[in-house]
């Protein structure tokens, strides 16, 4: 009877510990992989976004944009704001359900 209920409880304190175990080795796998040094590639490829985004702020709008597209660019606006009616056509439209 004694021997039973130690067997029972060695059993609920092992899968306890295992439950305890599983969840530890996933949190840590989680903070290694974050601490983990990038691939050279995609490091290089996320420099270059973070460039791209550096300029694109200082620059007001794309990045090695010369006047024939900006031209271009206004003569579409121009275009879609004759075919859709007045407007600002470089912000998202505000939606109001009532």
């Amino acid at each position: 009877m004694i021997l039973q209920q130690i067997l029972r409880l060695s059993s609920i304190f092992r899968s306890a510990v295992a439950i305890h175990l599983r969840r530890n080795i996933g949190l840590s796998a989680v903070v290694f992989n974050k601490t983990k040094e990038l691939d050279p590639v995609q490091k290089l490829f996320l420099d270059k976004i973070r460039e791209y985004n550096t300029k694109s702020k200082q620059a007001g709008g794309p990045v090695d944009a010369g006047p024939e597209f900006h031209k271009d660019m206004n003569e579409s606006l121009a275009r879609l704001q004759r075919a859709y009616g007045e407007g600002d056509l470089t912000k998202f439209p505000e939606f109001k359900f009532e």
